[in-house]
């Protein structure tokens, strides 16, 4: 989608701090992070939230929190760290295009928000 802003970071139009692109995924540094340690992790193909995923996205929803281990370990986060999706304006989603936060890097307090 041309005006969707996780589009087009994933075609290279505007900038990231990436830690992580392949053909499936990019993952990069939030820009306003909310820990020491902030990381998105976006599907190239636009999909609006995780509400809007199908059965036939099982496969790249289990590939995405597969990724986030991986970068969260690369991280150094062995600690803990939390994985979070938010969904819908209500779920405090700002960007209409799947992604997943990894935070961590200090010590999160429960409830978050």
């Amino acid at each position: 989608m041309a005006s969707c802003l996780f589009c087009r970071i994933a075609a290279g139009e505007i900038p990231c701090n990436a830690v992580h692109a392949d053909d499936e995924f990019l993952a990069f540094r939030d820009i306003a992070p909310q820990a020491p340690v902030h990381i998105l992790v976006i599907p190239r193909r636009h999909v609006a939230s995780l509400a809007a995923t199908t059965d036939a996205d099982a496969g790249m929803a289990g590939r995405l929190l597969g990724l986030a281990r991986r970068i969260a370990r690369d991280e150094g986060l062995d600690a803990g760290y939390r994985c979070v999706i938010n969904t819908g304006a209500d779920g405090g989603q700002s960007v209409d295009h799947l992604h997943l936060h990894i935070l961590g890097g200090r010590a999160l307090g429960w409830p978050p928000g």
